[in-house]
């Protein structure tokens, strides 16, 4: 399995250069849960935390053979969620306990990655504010789970959050993340992100140093053979 998600993401990453795109917002190393929304459980890869591990760790290393920066996501864990952050805010009341020993063990295996997105959901071990606009919780990612990659919201425009997007903005990063996502190209949105946002510290220019610093050209493969070995996973039949 681990192999087809590999060629998959090496394959997406094919793609993405071609359009001279050289990042993307996956993995997404979330663990499902029994509780996990719809809207997120087909994209979780495995409900065990070394799987996910593995795996995630699988679509990063084709996407960086590919040219393209992964974005691990979502920070510190989005599978206990039971609504939809695009329309509502969930609350996961996990303890820290329950929470270090599982979704939060994902992330540690993958914290070496150089770029995470955060999670729009309550953590009320925590905080009342949601991940994404949570001083606790984004000071639990980088000590408790070790990430110290550039760390960008989730899309700001989604519903899970309340007030303007500059309001939004400003939040999220007095709370500590180092850079907004916007996926709405109305200019106006833009430019509310853009004042609440101000420039990057310090902090957040290293680490964006760093992960730049880690793209490179795709590695020469046979493109072909590529494509007609993810096919041969998919249809479950031998090469030829």
């Amino acid at each position: 399995m681990a192999r087809g998600v590999w060629l998959r993401h090496r394959l997406i990453a094919a793609e993405l250069r071609a359009c001279g795109i050289d990042g993307n917002c996956a993995p997404c190393a979330d663990l499902a849960t029994e509780q996990t929304h719809p809207f997120l459980k087909n994209r979780c890869l495995s409900n065990d935390v070394e799987e996910v591990i593995h795996l995630a760790r699988s679509a990063a290393d084709g996407l960086l053979a590919g040219g393209v920066l992964p974005v691990v996501k979502h920070l510190p864990g989005h599978g206990r969620a039971d609504l939809d952050t695009h329309l509502a805010l969930p609350t996961v009341t996990a303890s820290p306990d329950v929470l270090a020993a599982s979704d939060f063990a994902v992330f540690r295996g993958l914290s070496d990655l150089p770029l995470g997105m955060t999670a729009h959901i309550v953590f009320s071990a925590f905080d009342t504010a949601p991940a994404t606009q949570s001083p606790a919780v984004i000071t639990a990612i980088r000590q408790q789970i070790g990430f110290d990659g550039l760390l960008m919201t989730d899309d700001l425009n989604m519903q899970a959050l309340r007030g303007t997007l500059f309001e939004r903005t400003r939040a999220s990063m007095e709370a500590g993340c180092d850079i907004a996502l916007h996926c709405n190209g109305l200019r106006n949105e833009m430019q509310e992100v853009v004042e609440g946002a101000g420039t990057l510290t310090s902090a957040a220019e290293q680490r964006a140093a760093r992960a730049l610093a880690l793209r490179r050209s795709a590695d020469v493969v046979d493109m072909a053979a590529l494509v007609d070995e993810h096919a041969a996973l998919i249809e479950g039949r031998a090469l030829a």
